[in-house]
């Protein structure tokens, strides 16, 4: 791929909207992560995983069948939107775990480790350019997120493991993600996302059902399946619209969007050096956003 190639996208209007639905899911992440924290401390983590699963599972075939016919399950890659569905399994384990033990915010920052990841895999695998200056803000993101973290530290225990493992399955979920929206229907890829998430999680079911009587607890668990659909669904269509690698620094605001969660719901602060790891990752995310206007304008010329 050449690099006039590679940054042609980039003069597309689609490429914004890309950024713009890139942010929304996020905010819907953060939504996610905020009341699966909340609801973990009362249901099992595989209950609720499997509750929002299925919600979503069958929120989107209610929906899309009656529109698109059974012509929508059609793929050329059924392997592949398998191994998506597990990934995106297990770094929804692993994610309801850490946010069992871990504030929001950190969680958050923790994860975003996972830009840097794709930035690597998309760089390797899909073969997309990314520029000097844009490998800077990517560093500059991950060292903000290592001020958050601060190994070696008080803040550093056990838990903080968790979501290294998470950063590893999500980056393949999401470099997948590109790679498939590329040539599959984002509808389709939606459907076999939550179904298999689904069934994989049922079989867990039998070990940890519980009752839950308290009906604000089901209610949460219906918002996390909501929000889990719509954010996922953007996602989907922000990388059928850009390039992963113009997409990377847009993930850094969900980090903002779950520390206002972590203050509203369980009126959680962040002391003073994560707030400085966190404004350097804000500053990167915005010189991101910097520099692909800037592409945009030198493609056009």
């Amino acid at each position: 791929m050449t690099a006039q190639a590679a940054i042609l996208p980039l003069a597309r209007p689609h490429a914004l909207a890309g950024i713009a639905l890139v942010i929304a899911a996020s905010a819907c992440f953060s939504v996610l992560d905020t009341t699966t924290k909340y609801v973990s401390a009362g249901v099992p983590i595989l209950m609720a995983l499997w509750f929002r699963y299925f919600f979503q599972a069958v929120a989107t075939t209610a929906v899309v069948l009656p529109l698109r016919g059974m012509q929508v399950w059609r793929t050329r890659r059924l392997g592949w939107q398998l191994v998506r569905g597990v990934l995106l399994l297990a770094s929804s384990v692993l994610s309801f775990t850490s946010l069992r033990y871990l504030p929001v915010g950190e969680f958050t920052a923790m994860v975003m480790i996972t830009p840097l990841v794709i930035t690597l895999l998309a760089a390797r695998l899909l073969h997309e350019r990314v520029s000097p200056l844009r490998w800077a803000l990517v560093v500059g993101g991950f060292t903000g997120t290592l001020i958050i973290i601060r190994p070696g530290g008080g803040t550093f225990g056990w838990a903080s493991l968790l979501p290294l493992a998470l950063v590893a399955s999500n980056a393949a979920f999401q470099v997948l993600t590109s790679k498939l929206a590329r040539t599959e229907d984002p509808v389709t890829m939606h459907l076999y996302t939550g179904w298999t998430g689904t069934a994989a999680a049922f079989l867990m079911l039998p070990f940890v059902w519980t009752a839950v009587p308290d009906p604000w607890l089901w209610a949460c668990m219906c918002l996390m399946g909501l929000m889990g659909t719509v954010g996922h669904f953007l996602l989907i269509l922000a990388y059928y619209r850009a390039p992963a690698a113009v997409l990377t620094p847009y993930l850094y605001t969900q980090i903002g969007f779950a520390m206002i969660g972590g203050v509203l719901v369980f009126g959680h602060v962040p002391d003073h050096l994560s707030l400085l790891g966190i404004g350097m990752i804000a500053f990167c995310g915005a010189a991101g956003a910097w520099l692909t206007v800037r592409e945009r304008r030198a493609a056009a010329s």
